[in-house]
């Protein structure tokens, strides 16, 4: 019913200016607004559509992604911009907040509105 539409995914968050001024400025993304939604234009084409929403609770699970060929690289440049990494007592991170244990190397962080997103390297 759905194969060949091009679905795409959403968020919200608490402050579209913030969100904007983050996924545009900090993290380098094209950025698009129009009706009062942000839209994210990833490389390949997919698009991400963040949305306020006035009662916003942050997502508790990583709304997004980022692929990337050196985690090292991509941590030092987000701590450069002023992201924080984030921790999780459950999982054991090395000094820059890398978790190097099962999966892909992968660094979590969050957008302005406390939404999880990571940065994932496959070894």
């Amino acid at each position: 019913m759905f194969r060949d539409t091009r679905a795409y995914s959403g968020f919200a968050v608490d402050n579209l200016q913030k969100a904007k001024n983050f996924y545009g400025e900090t993290l380098g993304l094209r950025v698009s607004e129009d009706y009062g939604l942000l839209h994210l234009h990833l490389a390949g084409g997919t698009n991400v559509l963040v949305y306020p929403k006035d009662d916003h609770i942050p997502a508790t699970f990583t709304v997004l992604n980022f692929p990337v060929d050196d985690i090292e690289a991509a941590v030092d440049e987000l701590s450069r911009r002023g992201v924080d990494l984030e921790r999780y007592s459950w999982m054991k991170a090395d000094d820059k907040g890398i978790f190097r244990g099962g999966g892909p190397f992968i660094a979590w962080f969050k957008d302005p509105a406390g939404n999880v997103l990571s940065v994932l390297q496959e070894r």
